[in-house]
């Protein structure tokens, strides 16, 4: 199968894909070749292989194709991500990252915890699964170094709040977080916009700068993703 990859024009680990003359596809370099995490496709070109990044399945990839100007996900970044689930966009940032990268995965269910662990982080070097609860980041401390990028999708109420306080604890100076809103988990009696600008503001007030809010649609319904970085912060 001929396939033309090229690397992202903003995003350092991203690539798009061209296979049979279709759009390009979002991808990232496979760091565990020749084993997929959720069913998606593996592209090898030459001695070089790629996982298609389904936009439905990740946030993330939403989030890029839907114009993401920032993306502080990078080689060598650390980062912890909350609401690892079973691995699905969290593999992709093992990938981005890269082997000189960190990615600390807390997930509270042990389900999601355990394909987590046996289809993805056993054959990655650069990840750390992490069982517990993301609203008490105090029981992990000990298990997490400091990182240069929070992501949090985490299907709770206080979203924002969760963020915050992993942040206190975990976020180096000058670092960044990236908070996908779930309205509906926050709650299903108001607005969807009603509920971004709660959870935005709890960021502002605790000293984050917003960098940018990409709604997710049609990717994901009453879903925004929030950048934002703590360089002004006052914690």
């Amino acid at each position: 199968m001929d396939a033309e990859v090229h690397p992202h024009r903003l995003f350092e680990g991203v690539f798009q894909v061209c296979l049979e003359e279709k759009s390009p596809r979002l991808a990232t370099l496979n760091l565990s070749p020749g084993i997929n995490v959720y069913g998606e496709r593996l592209v090898r070109v030459g001695d070089v292989e790629y996982r298609l990044w389904d936009p439905f399945r990740s946030k993330l990839a939403g989030a890029i194709l839907k114009g993401l100007k920032n993306l502080p996900i990078k080689l060598n970044s650390k980062v912890l991500y909350l609401g690892a689930a079973s691995g699905t966009t969290a593999s992709h940032v093992s990938d981005i990252v890269g082997n000189s990268g960190y990615v600390y995965c807390v997930e509270f269910a042990p389900r999601s915890m355990r394909d987590l662990i046996n289809n993805v982080c056993r054959f990655r070097n650069n990840m750390a699964p992490v069982l517990a609860d993301a609203r008490f980041p105090s029981q992990y401390a000990s298990m997490v170094q400091s990182v240069d990028v929070i992501y949090c999708d985490v299907a709770q109420p206080e979203q924002a709040k969760i963020l915050v306080n992993n942040a206190r604890i975990f976020l180096k100076s000058g670092g960044w977080v990236m908070l996908a809103v779930k309205s509906r988990s926050i709650d299903v009696t108001k607005d969807p916009a009603e509920v971004y600008k709660q959870e935005i503001n709890v960021l502002k007030a605790n000293g984050f700068e917003i960098s940018e809010v990409i709604r997710l649609e049609p990717y994901d319904k009453d879903h925004v993703m929030v950048v934002a970085d703590y360089m002004s912060r006052n914690f």
